[in-house]
């Protein structure tokens, strides 16, 4: 009995002594400059007083209520676009034996393993409107209706949103795929011999097998893309700017305090979509236990 005891003191001993670097690291690093920011939100930046004034000031001022949403739209549009052809992508690659479903299942992922600051500026040479696209254009008759096509995908949403699917849509296909992989083929058959068409066989047995992983893929893309400063700085339009570009503009300014309150809303919009999910989550446990 000692024995055992003093192995289980040992044992625990040796996880506290494994895991204080990466919490020290996790402190330091995450903890820390987070609490610091929140309390900073709060700060008058002239008197060093406990004030509302930074957030007031976000929420009525023309520039950063529009950053605010604008950015949700953006992030709300890229989850809807992502999942959407991330979905049908992953279905296609799922139940498809087809040599190109194959070839696409091989390299659907290498845009994940471009650089972000790569993909954005050579997709800019693409999608210019004096870009590699109206260059080729220009290669047809004048009279052709595609002669001189301009893209008009720079510097507005539409760019942005090109921009945010190329990025999302490897990311959200992998999990999607992975859900898809676990639904066996005798349940699929099995649905078939009875005389379940495909609509029903999706609605039935392939959405509520596989809307879980859809959801965190969900999840994910909303947080990276509440965040996002990289595509929105290249593409995105000088007047609507999403909430990352008018951060580092404030933090540029030396407005501080106010950055240090756009960092806190960025933070809170990234937990709600995240509390969603996890709500979600414990619902279904809470079913599957009754």
């Amino acid at each position: 009995m000692k024995e055992t005891s003093k192995t289980n003191w040992k044992t625990t001993l040796f996880i506290i002594g494994a895991l204080t670097p990466a919490m020290t690291v996790s402190l330091g690093l995450v903890v820390y400059p987070m609490i610091n920011q929140i309390i900073r939100s709060f700060k008058d930046p002239k008197e060093g007083t406990f004030t509302f004034d930074n957030y007031i000031y976000l929420f009525t001022n023309k520039v950063s209520s529009r950053a605010i949403w604008y950015t949700v739209e953006i992030s709300i549009l890229t989850v809807l676009l992502s999942i959407g052809i991330a979905y049908l992508l992953a279905m296609y690659l799922r139940f498809s034996n087809s040599k190109i479903s194959k070839s696409i299942g091989n390299m659907y992922l290498l845009p994940r393993f471009i650089p972000s600051l790569v993909a954005v500026y050579a997709m800019k040479q693409i999608i210019a409107d004096s870009g590699f696209l109206n260059r080729v254009s220009l290669l047809f008759d004048e009279n052709s209706a595609l002669y001189n096509f301009k893209p008009g995908m720079l510097y507005n949403t539409k760019g942005i949103l090109f921009m945010n699917c190329w990025f999302n849509i490897p990311f959200a296909t992998m999990i999607i795929v992975a859900a898809l992989a676990g639904i066996s083929e005798s349940v699929v058959e099995s649905a078939q011999d009875v005389g379940a068409g495909k609509v029903l066989i999706f609605f039935k047995i392939i959405l509520p097998l596989s809307y879980k992983d859809v959801l965190i893929a969900a999840t994910f893309v909303f947080m990276s893309n509440i965040s996002s400063f990289t595509t929105p700085y290249l593409i995105g339009a000088s007047q609507r700017k999403m909430l990352g570009v008018y951060l580092r503009e404030q933090f540029g300014r030396g407005k501080y305090e106010i950055a240090a309150a756009t960092s806190v809303i960025i933070f809170i919009l990234c937990s709600i979509s995240a509390i969603v999910y996890l709500y979600t989550n414990m619902k279904e446990q809470a079913w599957e236990e009754n």
